[in-house]
């Protein structure tokens, strides 16, 4: 299969899937692969900001509706929850909109913003700021790697497979790094 086509096919609910989760890298990915004509920048935008706004949604709800669970089923993640909680109680907003830049505390610290005392409305409102701000910012990055590496290689057609492929591996590797750390 071509990688070209397989990005053009499956490129956009990959990067709304990936930013469900801590998707930096491939939100980075769909926005290099927006450089490169695959996928059409505004609708990588679009995917990653909706992905990134349901699935913050999402642990925020699990954090309200079972967060006392989670902490006595997954007692490891008290001490990101306590950390985030010390810091929501400060600067409450701030923390959700800015904890989507933290890397390594968005779905602990979801969860711990879930057992605040935060509003729904409240959050959703937050969060949709947030998501506004971090997909733009991650697409664009991805966007401008894609143009830097145009000015570096004369003949980046030939290798930008590789180069794709090279990317998502390393952020697998990160990922699974920073999970076996933890």
């Amino acid at each position: 299969m071509d990688i070209g086509a397989a990005i053009q096919n499956y490129g956009y609910p990959a990067v709304f899937a990936g930013s469900l989760l801590e998707g930096e890298t491939v939100v980075a990915l769909g926005g290099l692969a927006a450089r490169r004509g695959y996928l059409e920048l505004p609708w990588v935008v679009a995917c990653a900001a909706a992905g990134g706004f349901l699935g913050d949604q999402f642990f925020f709800a699990l954090g309200r509706c079972y967060g006392e669970r989670l902490l006595k089923r997954y007692p490891r993640l008290s001490p990101a929850i306590a950390r985030v909680q010390g810091l929501v109680e400060r600067y409450d907003s701030w923390i959700v909109i800015g904890l989507r830049f933290m890397y390594g505390l968005r779905i602990a610290g979801l969860l711990a913003i879930g057992m605040s005392r935060i509003g729904w409305l409240r959050f959703a409102g937050l969060n949709l700021v947030g998501a506004l701000l971090w997909a733009p910012l991650f697409v664009a990055a991805g966007y401008m790697l894609g143009a830097a590496l145009e000015l570096l290689m004369d003949d980046l057609e030939r290798i930008e497979h590789w180069i794709i492929i090279a990317f998502a591996m390393a952020g697998i590797a990160l990922w699974l790094a920073w999970r076996r750390a933890r």
